[in-house]
C-alpha cells in the first residue's frame, strides 16, 4: 500500500520517493540446454503494493502437451506471479490468489535468475514422444521451455517445484490463500455437445474473437450465470457450449488470453 503523502506549509517543498532496485542475476544451465542468444541483465524495481505498475507481471509457467492436450489456449497459466507480490494458480481446478512477502518474492525471482530462468533457451528434447510434456516459463522478457519436465536434473528443473504455490511456506505469505475474485471473465463459446438449452442473458455469444477455436467475449463476473456442463446456451439464434476464464491481473481483454 502506497503510504501518505506529506505536505508542508512553507514553500518551495520537495516530495522525495525512495525506489530501492534489484539487480538480475543470470546463471548457465548443466549443459543440458540448447541455448538462444542471452538477453542483457536487466534491474527492477522492487514490488510496492499500490504504486503504478504493481500488477505488472514478473513470470508466469504453464504447462502443456500429454494424452489430454492439457493446458491450450484458453486454460489457466499454473503461475502468474506479479511485481506486488500477488499471485493466481489453480488451486484443485479453483483460480486460487496467493500474497507473496516483499523478501520473499525478491527471493524466489533472484533465485529463479540464478536458475537460468531470464534467459531464452530450451532444456531437454521429446525424444519422439508425441504426447511429452513441455513447461513454459516467461520470465523478463525470455522464454525458457523444459522438455519433458519429469526427466530434467539441472537447475531449470529442479526449480520448476519451487514455483508451485502450494509448496509455498506460510512465513513466506502476507495473508492466508482465497478464491482469485476477478473483475470480469473471458466467455468462451464452442459448439454446443447436447443437454439441456438455456437463453444466454449477456452479449451475443457468436460476436467476439477467437481464441483457440473458440469465440470469447467478455462480461463483468458478477453477471455471469451459473454454469453446468451438461447446459447448452442459446444466443443470436444459435447454440453454444460455453467455459469461463476469469481474467487476470495483467488482462483487459479476450484479446490478451492466451
Amino acid at each position: 500500500m502506497a503510504g501518505p503523502y506529506t505536505r508542508s506549509h512553507r514553500a518551495p517543498a520537495l516530495a522525495c520517493a525512495a525506489l530501492t532496485a534489484c539487480t538480475a542475476l543470470a546463471a548457465c544451465g548443466d549443459g543440458s540446454s540448447t541455448t538462444a542468444p542471452s538477453p542483457a541483465p536487466s534491474t527492477s524495481s522492487s514490488p510496492v503494493n499500490g504504486t503504478p505498475g504493481s500488477e505488472k507481471l514478473v513470470l508466469r509457467w504453464r504447462k502443456t502437451g500429454g494424452v489430454a492436450g492439457l493446458g491450450g489456449p484458453g486454460s489457466l497459466p499454473d503461475l502468474s506471479l506479479y511485481a506486488s507480490g500477488r499471485a493466481v494458480a489453480p488451486a484443485q481446478g479453483v483460480p486460487t490468489e496467493y500474497r507473496l512477502r516483499p523478501e520473499a518474492l525478491r527471493r524466489l525471482l533472484g533465485d529463479a535468475r540464478a536458475a537460468g530462468l531470464a534467459r531464452s533457451h530450451t532444456v531437454g528434447s521429446d525424444d519422439g514422444v508425441a504426447d511429452a510434456f513441455t513447461i513454459t516459463v516467461t520470465m523478463d522478457g525470455a522464454t525458457t521451455r523444459i522438455v519433458r519436465p519429469e526427466a530434467q536434473a539441472g537447475p531449470e528443473g529442479r526449480f520448476l517445484k519451487r514455483l508451485d504455490p502450494a509448496t509455498w511456506p506460510a512465513s513466506d505469505l502476507a495473508g492466508k490463500p482465497g478464491p482469485y475474485k476477478p473483475e470480469r471473465t473471458a466467455v468462451l463459446a464452442g459448439p454446443p455437445a447436447g443437454g439441456a438449452v438455456k437463453t444466454w442473458p449477456l452479449e451475443p455469444l457468436g460476436k467476439g474473437v477467437e481464441v483457440g477455436g473458440a469465440v470469447c467475449t467478455e462480461a463483468p463476473a458478477g453477471k455471469v450465470p451459473a454454469m453446468s456442463p451438461d447446459t447448452a446456451w442459446r444466443s443470436g439464434g444459435q447454440t453454444y457450449s460455453v467455459r469461463l476464464r476469469p481474467l487476470l491481473p495483467d488482462e483487459s481483454a479476450c484479446r490478451d488470453v492466451r
